[in-house]
């Protein structure tokens, strides 16, 4: 092997020539996902609901329950879900009990 300045030409050559084939792959499976979306959207699917729903799969399902929990808490403060401001300040006032019980 030869060195330059402690560094393995032909170790990092080979690395570099893995991360660009990698690279190459990644490209390659980034056209075909968006091939994916494109037949989606031509049968009617909503490509931005499907890109949430991949998103959501991902999530832990405790996670993503209190993630859940966590925006229904701020869309009550915010009176954005239906039951009026008083019903929501009390959703609120309950919810903010049950997490910090569990906290």
């Amino acid at each position: 092997m030869s060195y330059v300045g402690g560094v393995s030409k032909e170790q990092l050559k080979s690395i570099i020539e893995r991360i660009e084939r990698l690279e190459e792959e990644k490209a390659g499976l980034a056209s075909d996902i968006k091939e994916v979306y494109a037949e989606a959207r031509a049968n009617g699917y909503d490509v931005k609901t499907l890109r949430s729903v991949v998103k959501i799969r991902k999530i832990d399902f405790d996670d993503r329950q209190a993630q859940e929990e966590m925006l229904d808490l701020y869309l009550n403060a915010l009176g954005m879900i239906p039951g009026g401001a008083a019903a929501a300040s009390q959703d609120v006032a309950e919810e903010t009990e049950d997490m910090l019980e569990r906290a």
